[in-house]
């Protein structure tokens, strides 16, 4: 299957990427991006939370360990914080100039992490994506479903990796792997919800199998959701 560029439209697609930590979105959506690329996309890869110089300082606050004692509200409020930046600093401009932009995370996490797993809900969030989003809505959410142990050790592995045993390797990014078995299954549960009440949008993938098999699913999906056209080679 060949991926060829659409002419009929001139603003770009925001695809998203959700899922568990640790079940392997970051692959996917370079592996995305490399297929997209090499079909003449221009495709903008990104994250959340970060994405922007001011993003990526809010991350650093979010996901190291030291940060101790944050209330879940502040916690969303850093969130979108961070993500009314990125849209204005990356995703609107991408889009505005016909661009794809592939995004590890949106609005969905916050409401799956913040509205699920630290149990404010959904209203707040909802509430705040329209006051500080404009409503704006990925063309295509793909939301990888996983198992929430596997997932969690996983997250857990790479993150000692980063860490290093010395302790003086990248940034500790473990704030919320340190979260228990049921606040990861209140995130699934909520994802799950988000997916069930937006089929139009978002489209659940096993990710439990191999990355390959989890690719090529993806793709498909891309495929057929964003309506590009595709031939054999």
């Amino acid at each position: 299957m060949i991926l060829v560029v659409s002419s009929h439209s001139h603003r770009g697609k925001f695809v998203t990427l959700e899922g568990l930590d640790g079940c392997g979105k970051s692959t996917q959506l370079a592996r995305l991006a490399t297929v997209l690329r090499a079909r003449g996309f221009s495709v903008v890869v990104t994250r959340e939370p970060g994405g922007t110089a001011a993003g990526e300082k809010v991350r650093n606050i979010l996901l190291d360990t030291a940060t101790s004692g944050l209330s879940p509200l502040a916690e969303l409020a850093l969130m979108f914080a961070a993500r009314a930046q990125h849209i204005k600093e990356v995703i609107q401009p991408a889009l505005a100039e016909g661009r794809v932009v592939l995004c590890d995370r949106f609005t969905d996490s916050s409401e799956a992490y913040q509205g699920g797993g630290r149990k404010l809900g959904s209203d707040p969030v909802l509430q705040l994506h329209k006051i500080l989003c404009g409503g704006l809505q990925p063309d295509l959410t793909i939301l990888m479903d996983s198992d929430v142990a596997a997932s969690v050790e996983r997250a857990r592995r790479r993150n000692r990796t980063r860490v290093g045993k010395n302790g003086r390797g990248k940034s500790d990014e473990n704030r919320f792997e340190l979260e228990s078995r049921a606040f990861f299954a209140r995130v699934r549960n909520m994802y799950l919800g988000i997916a069930a009440r937006e089929p139009h949008r978002v489209v659940v993938v096993n990710a439990r199998g191999a990355a390959g098999e989890t690719h090529a699913r993806i793709l498909e999906i891309v495929r057929q959701r964003l309506r590009l056209p595709a031939k054999t080679a």
